[in-house]
């Protein structure tokens, strides 16, 4: 089975902040420390100095934890 395409590590290297919220809307990561280990297992650099700022960190906080939700109930409706 394919994994979806924004999982994949792009093809043309996009910026961290980029890849970071493409990451965050696949619904596949439950909160930001679970993003910056995906971030680093593709190789990403500076994520540190993207995560340190608070407004940046809080917004891929909330992206995660809404698509990450949304698809775990979407997933329940489906076994239903």
């Amino acid at each position: 089975m394919r994994r979806p395409a924004a999982l994949d590590p792009p093809e043309m290297k996009m910026s961290t902040f980029e890849r970071a919220y493409q990451l965050a809307r696949t619904g596949t990561l439950a909160d930001v420390k679970a993003l910056k280990a995906r971030l680093e297992a593709d190789g990403c650099r500076a994520i540190d100095t993207l995560l340190a700022s608070r407004s940046v960190r809080d917004h891929l906080a909330a992206i995660c934890a809404a698509t990450y939700s949304a698809a775990k109930l979407e997933s329940a409706a489906r076994q239903a």
